[in-house]
């Protein structure tokens, strides 16, 4: 099949049902048809966006035999981990802002398989309020800037963090209303007093050290979790600071895929884009709501919705208008695999959303 009849195709026959169950993966009709059915607008010079790969998929291999994998897929470009939540199985960090020769003969054994280290990724919470977990954080980001310096990488991936609520909390308290007000009033506190005063000091590092696009993952349980609250971190730091923009956080939360793009994009604050998918199942959501999660298979009996690979969750016309909506906004970073799909796991996910990407990549190209 070639992709003009993959996609003909796979419109909305690309979502998957859980093995033993009949329970269909419909996005939202809004999405859907607000989204997928704009009308298109010429190739022209609309710029081929380079795919790759978030490393921490790949745990189980070496660095090398991870490559061979990365590279036998054909993918162009890789999101490496340097500490934090995704770990830095691939990358000693603190060997290698030791030794700026060692650091570039790791960078080379990516550029012999034609494969760019596109950007460092340290996702982890720098505003915990537990000072020694902070420390740990902000000490990996810091050394991170390090690398992303030595190496010439222009962009990392992070997350903002979330504070406690109070001075005396031990905890993060992720606050997303504003009544009873002592909740507004934490909230407040919490951006006054602990994320700007952070990223602030945080940019300035960066930028002191050439990196100057830190892109922070807009996820639950942190402060920045949708575009609105990414744009007012923006406005209060500066341009350092844009959006990892990884949707399947932002399919559950009502966003328009295109639509978020469009306000980000042309506002210059996309620098990096995660590929990952959100399937709904709508006979628990329309019981349960949206914030009723799974993470593993055992989940997914009473989910509302789980991550999976790309045209898993919404159907290739979707994942098409989102490609081009990047293409069309002048992004210039790379589409980023992050495999998180219970169903499909491992590197079994990564080689189906390659596989999508690509022919969705090369039909809106015409190649």
């Amino acid at each position: 099949m070639d992709r003009r009849q993959f996609l003909a195709a796979s419109g909305g026959l690309l979502a998957a049902t859980v093995p033993g169950r009949s329970i269909a993966a419909h996005s939202s009709e809004a999405t859907t048809s607000s989204s997928a059915n704009r009308r298109p607008a010429p190739a022209g010079d609309l710029r081929k966006i380079p795919i790759g790969v978030f490393d921490p998929v790949y745990d189980d291999f070496s660095l090398d035999a991870m490559l061979d994998k990365v590279s036998a897929l054909g993918l162009e470009a890789m999101e490496i981990g340097t500490g934090g939540y995704p770990n830095n199985r691939h990358c000693p960090l603190d060997d290698l802002i030791k030794d700026r020769a060692a650091a570039k003969a790791w960078q080379k054994k990516f550029e012999d398989r034609g494969i760019r280290v596109a950007t460092l990724s340290c996702h982890g919470n720098p505003i915990h309020p537990d000072a020694s977990l902070a420390k740990k954080n902000i000490d990996t980001f810091r050394k991170t800037v390090l690398l992303a310096e030595m190496l010439d990488v222009k962009v990392i991936v992070g997350f903002s963090g979330c504070p406690g609520g109070t001075p005396q909390d031990t905890q993060p308290n992720w606050i997303t209303y504003r009544w009873p007000p002592e909740y507004a009033k934490m909230l407040d506190w919490q951006w006054k007093e602990k994320i700007i005063p952070y990223w602030k000091e945080a940019a300035k590092y960066a930028r002191d050290h050439g990196v100057k696009r830190l892109a922070l993952e807009m996820h639950p349980n942190f402060a920045v979790y949708n575009p609105r609250t990414l744009i007012k971190l923006r406005e209060a730091v500066g341009e350092e600071i844009g959006a990892n923009n990884d949707l399947s956080h932002l399919f559950w939360q009502g966003c328009d895929p295109v639509e978020v793009i469009h306000f980000l994009g042309k506002q210059g604050a996309i620098y990096h884009a995660h590929m990952k998918d959100t399937v709904f199942f709508p006979e628990n959501r329309d019981k349960y709501g949206v914030l009723n999660f799974a993470f593993g298979k055992s989940d997914l009996d009473s989910a509302s919705e789980t991550f999976r690979a790309v045209g898993y969750g919404h159907g290739a016309s979707l994942w098409k208008s989102i490609i081009k909506a990047y293409m069309e906004v002048g992004y210039d970073g790379i589409l980023s695999i992050e495999n998180e799909d219970p169903i499909l796991p491992g590197e079994v996910g990564v080689e189906r959303a390659a596989y999508v990407l690509k022919n969705i990549r090369n039909e809106i190209l015409g190649a």
